[in-house]
């Protein structure tokens, strides 16, 4: 057997920094940001590349935004393409992509035990109802109400108060 190995990098691979070529291959304008990361001219590749992945839209842009801004590496060039981003989505952060949901959900999963842990320190029982009801909880908001609440209540019940 014989292996000729394929190696890719800003020598061999073509700079993208028209937005509408960027848009005629999205996944060739995503490696080659990549693969020109440390080009001075970076800038100007991941402002077609931004462009070309909002227009993409939908679940797809979202998934090329978070490749992208994985496959960086560089703090910097991450921040860059954040502010990006942002210049092009108002809503990113926001958007609901894979890592943030993540970060959304850990966060979530901590102030859900951070609750629950008041009531076990002092000794009262939840109900696993309502244990299921705040592990099962999505929003951070209510559960920083419910985090305020536990703090003073005797009960689990007054957790849910006014709901």
């Amino acid at each position: 057997m014989m292996v000729f190995p394929l190696v890719l990098g800003p020598g061999n691979v073509p700079a993208v920094t028209d937005p509408d070529q960027a848009a005629e291959d999205l996944p060739l304008a995503v490696f080659t940001a990549l693969a020109h990361a440390k080009d001075p001219l970076l800038p100007a590749k991941l402002d077609a590349l931004a462009a070309a992945v909002v227009n993409a839209g939908g679940e797809a842009g979202k998934r090329w935004a978070e490749f992208t801004e994985i496959g960086l590496g560089d703090p910097r060039a991450r921040t860059l393409w954040k502010h990006l981003m942002a210049t092009y989505t108002p809503r990113f952060p926001g958007s609901g992509t894979l890592i943030e949901e993540t970060l959304i959900e850990g966060e979530t999963r901590g102030r859900a035990e951070d609750i629950l842990r008041i009531p076990d320190l002092r000794g009262a029982e939840v109900a696993e109802a309502e244990r299921d009801r705040i592990t099962d909880c999505g929003d951070l908001a209510t559960l920083g109400t419910w985090f305020d609440r536990a703090v003073t209540a005797t009960s689990a019940q007054e957790l849910f108060a006014d709901e």
